[in-house]
């Protein structure tokens, strides 16, 4: 028995160390993906510009795809996942074809990395603590975002946070986030969360953006509608509302104002129209694959000029070499019919995502039963409220190409595999 003991002792120590290197090993993904959602969100090589030199983004990229790769556990199961290949597959084609090549090319690179942090996302947040971690940091990238944004009265902090428009889409996105885990919380985590809310919405009002009030108001209609104490909660929205007004500053509501005086037929509402109606006609010269992506602006004058038959229409000026101002507007000029029922398919699949993770939880309410269950309906409300908030703010923002879309569809995917391990892909 004596000599048995060392070699069963040195098994079991054996065994905790490879336990111990594994556990690590699968950590390194997840702390290069949560690094690389705060260089892209954060942008701290904005705020240090010496950083840039380093090209972190980059470089967290690569080793988040080549330890996706190198781990062996990737699957293109999901329908998202193969509908994206499809998407991709489609700008390729349009590398050698577009007229801007260079923005085709782009466009496409950046569309590369969504999916690398897509695939990271649903591959490497495989359980409850890794989720947890990844919304907490989400949480806390938005909270620095929203101080940058007061600092910078209303501007985000760079890149494709820049625009005050983008930058309140992305805020309306996480406002669904802190209002239904205040309203699932509890003592000092709720204070918390009812703080972040508030200060969520006090840095929308400071970017005056009204593409975001449009969105906002459709976020604050689903957190009613999807909250079961609707009395509760319209009574809290209304003393989030009265907080809105007390602290919005007069250029705010004069912003906001302006939406019913413009419409369509004055200032950027026309200007918004005029586009479009320029991007609808881009759109029948090109139904099946588009003009390609990132080339919008480049092909603009030539169907200005179809349509109007002046090189100056608009009071004088051209509006070529300018976004659309709609992912909808962005999307069928630019991919066509096929670019739209990718994108539609990629939509509807996260919908019934969604729905069969809200079904699993209802059916699951008993903490001793399923404490995971319980735990994560506030984030799947969060996330349907984001998606909401994203398709209704992005139809007067040109957002498409940015993260936000894959990167929730991502966080979709990923709690989808932990509360519906046993889950198969979503029928058709």
């Amino acid at each position: 028995m004596n000599k048995i003991k060392p070699i069963r002792f040195t098994r079991e120590l054996d065994q905790s160390k490879s336990r111990f290197l594994v556990k690590n090993k699968s950590l390194i993904p997840l702390s290069l993906l949560l690094f690389y959602l705060v260089l892209e969100y954060g942008r701290p090589q904005d705020l240090l510009p010496f950083l840039s030199v380093l090209h972190l983004p980059a470089i967290t990229i690569v080793l988040l795809a080549l330890f996706s790769i190198l781990s062996g556990n990737i699957r293109f199961k999901e329908k998202q996942t193969a509908l994206f290949l499809f998407l991709l597959g489609l700008m390729v084609i349009h590398g050698p074809i577009a007229v801007n090549n260079y923005w085709a090319l782009m466009v496409f690179i950046t569309m590369v990395m969504n999916l690398v942090v897509f695939l990271s996302l649903i591959h490497h947040v495989d359980n409850p603590e890794k989720y947890n971690k990844l919304v907490k940091m989400w949480l806390g990238i938005h909270l620095f975002l929203a101080v940058v944004g007061i600092v910078n009265k209303g501007i985000g902090v760079g890149g494709f946070l820049e625009d005050e428009n983008d930058y309140c889409m992305t805020i309306n996105m996480v406002i669904p986030f802190s209002f239904f885990l205040f309203m699932y919380s509890s003592g000092k985590k709720r204070i918390y969360y009812l703080l972040l809310t508030c200060l969520f919405l006090f840095v929308i009002m400071l970017t005056g953006s009204r593409g975001g009030f449009v969105g906002l108001i459709a976020t604050s209609a689903y957190c009613w509608l999807r909250s079961k104490k609707k009395v509760l909660t319209l009574f809290i929205v209304s003393i989030l509302v009265i907080f809105a007004v007390s602290v919005a500053p007069q250029t705010y509501w004069n912003r906001i104002h302006s939406i019913t005086e413009e419409g369509t037929t004055a200032g950027t509402g026309e200007e918004r129209v005029y586009t479009w109606k320029i991007g609808w006609n881009m759109f029948l010269d090109n139904p099946i694959i588009g003009v390609g992506q990132g080339n919008f602006p480049y092909v603009f004058q030539k169907y200005e000029f179809k349509v109007t038959g002046s090189d100056e229409p608009f009071y004088g000026r051209s509006r070529a070499g300018r976004a659309a101002h709609s992912i909808y507007f962005t999307l069928l000029p630019e991919l066509g019919i096929l670019g739209t029922f990718i994108f539609i398919g990629m939509i509807t699949y996260t919908f019934k995502d969604l729905k069969a993770i809200k079904v699993r939880l209802s059916h699951q309410k008993n903490p001793a039963i399923n404490p995971v269950s319980n735990r994560y309906l506030p984030y799947a409300l969060a996330l349907e409220g984001a998606l909401i908030s994203y398709l209704v703010s992005g139809a007067f923002i040109s957002t498409l190409y940015y993260p936000n879309l894959w990167i929730l569809m991502g966080f979709i995917i990923s709690l989808k595999k932990i509360v519906i391990p046993d889950s198969k892909p979503v029928a058709a």
